[in-house]
């Protein structure tokens, strides 16, 4: 049987998976001062970066629509399509893949559809993609890939930390976050996800104390990590994500380790020099 595994452009994936041909990306839109950009091979990341630090609005980024998905579940060949989105928390883009498989299957479409609600993002969707890549590859039926994979992404965490939370707050992103730490203190909150949801985890003064506690709680949250893919993704920060690969390769035993620059929707919720983990 033939796989399709469909993304939607908050997955941050190497290279080499994006060109992949049983990838499939589904872009977002992101919109600075009235401008929309699509989050698609086009995006560039520096010239959006320096759109972001002259405007005096907060960006935003509206999710895909259901025909958008509905044209990517169509194929010529019958085709089982397994389909990775953002946290259902943190945007509208399940509703739409699932609301797209609906549509899908009232219109005859012939193809297995399974939607798969990250409850993460970044780094985590990819992880997500990578470990329905490995189960397709390895034989597995799409009844058995649905299950491995809701297993998988109960039992996968996600960390970042950020120079700036601006974004996230400003975009409603972070509702049980209870405090904000003066930045002049030069505080760094450590984030992660439960459900789906963004918390704070921990709080550090400064960011080397800040990545040196986050590899602390990742290797100890981490259980049977020698069989995991550990991704880091980072907004145009690659010096930092080497620094986090260096100390998690010292400090764990990983299956793999992963270092990704963040695309559009990342790149906006991250900021410059934000760093997201996914294992």
């Amino acid at each position: 049987m033939n796989y399709r595994i469909v993304v939607d452009s908050c997955c941050d994936l190497p290279d080499e998976y994006r060109k992949n041909e049983h990838f499939v990306f589904v872009p977002l839109t992101l919109e600075v001062d009235g401008e929309n950009i699509v989050d698609d091979e086009n995006f560039n990341q520096i010239e959006f970066i320096e759109k972001m630090k002259k405007s005096d609005s907060c960006p935003k980024s509206a999710c895909p629509s259901p025909d958008a998905y509905v044209k990517a579940y169509e194929s010529d060949e019958m085709t089982d399509v397994y389909v990775v989105t953002l946290s259902s928390k943190l945007s509208g883009s399940y509703n739409s893949a699932e609301l797209g498989r609906n549509i899908y299957i009232e219109e005859d479409g012939k193809n297995n559809v399974y939607v798969c609600d990250s409850k993460s993002a970044s780094a985590g969707e990819g992880v997500i993609a990578l470990k329905i890549l490995e189960l397709c590859e390895s034989g597995k039926s799409f009844e058995e890939v649905v299950d491995e994979i809701s297993r998988f992404r109960d039992g996968m965490c996600t960390y970042f930390i950020l120079e700036s939370l601006d974004n996230l707050r400003k975009n409603g992103r972070l509702s049980n976050v209870k405090a904000f730490i003066a930045q002049a203190l030069h505080i760094k909150p450590i984030m992660g996800a439960d459900d789906g949801d963004i918390v704070q985890l921990d709080q550090v003064r400064g960011m080397n104390k800040a990545l040196k506690r986050l590899v602390e709680i990742v290797n100890s949250d981490v259980k049977d990590s020698k069989n995991k893919v550990l991704s880091i993704a980072h907004c145009n920060c690659p010096d930092r994500a080497a620094v986090l690969k260096e100390a998690f390769l010292k400090s764990c035993e990983y299956k793999d380790i992963i270092v990704v620059n963040t695309r559009g929707v990342s790149t906006l919720y991250a900021n410059d020099g934000g760093v997201v983990i996914s294992v």
